[in-house]
């Protein structure tokens, strides 16, 4: 670790604080209800009691599909790149020669570029737990959706039961999903500590801020805080549905 300056020290502490003091501002802190994840998982909440009303739920299976399988798309990349942090330390000689031929402003010491690098490959191990452990969520979800008793066949209170257990699997997944994601965005962050320690605290700065104006001041929260129904009911019908649960009165 003596190859670190003080600076070093600096801007990693910087990208440690900005990382995890997003990660609880957005999940814990006062102001998580203001935030676009949060107004996700009330759409997540409601689609779960909107799924329990229909009859033929092959819509919510497919859309359930569609997030496992990227989430199952994250978690690949994040090995990947675990894989491709390895190449770099084995190639960390030629890399810093290439590096000093190009003019490149990388550091030229060994021990720091490996710290770095090992850095690096920490995140992504970060990221790819979170994404299989949301993967695994997912799944989950979709079991305890299936075990839902159709509208017709069981008992009110206990089809909302089961359909909000449903429900807090799909938010937690989508919450370690979350976070697995912002690992990603802050490894970006990182990218700039090979360039430098100034150069590392800019783009951590500039990843926080990013992040933090999708949560709060994005259009995309803008629009699902505009189409929030917090006080949804399965009771409620949006349109004329059949038994089947389509507005087509043939099928």
């Amino acid at each position: 670790m003596h190859a670190l300056s003080q600076l070093d020290y600096s801007a990693a502490g910087l990208f440690l604080v900005a990382w995890l003091g997003f990660n609880l501002l957005i999940d814990l802190g006062p102001l998580r209800k203001k935030t676009l994840s949060y107004a996700m998982e009330t759409q997540r909440r409601n689609w779960m009691l909107t799924m329990a009303t229909r009859e033929v739920r092959i819509m919510d299976t497919a859309i359930l599909s569609g997030l496992q399988q990227g989430t199952a798309f994250f978690a690949s990349t994040a090995l990947l790149a675990i894989g491709g942090s390895f190449a770099l330390l084995d190639a960390t000689d030629r890399i810093l020669q290439v590096a000093g031929d190009l003019s490149i402003p990388v550091s030229d010491s060994r021990a720091l570029w490996e710290i770095k690098v090992l850095g690096l490959m920490l995140i992504f191990a970060y990221s790819f737990f979170k994404f299989g452990w949301a993967y695994r969520l997912f799944n989950y979800a979709s079991i305890v959706m299936g075990a839902v008793p159709e509208r017709s066949q069981g008992d009110p209170d206990a089809i909302r039961e089961i359909a909000g257990k449903a429900g807090e699997l799909n938010v937690l997944a989508g919450r370690h999903f979350n976070r697995g994601q912002r690992a990603l965005f802050f490894a970006i962050g990182f990218l700039g500590w090979f360039a430098g320690p100034i150069a590392f605290a800019i783009l951590t700065v500039a990843v926080f801020l990013v992040l933090l104006r999708r949560q709060f001041s994005s259009k995309a929260r803008a629009t699902v805080m505009s189409g929030q129904l917090s006080n949804f009911s399965p009771d409620v019908k949006l349109g004329e549905y059949t038994d089947t649960g389509s507005s087509n009165p043939f099928t």
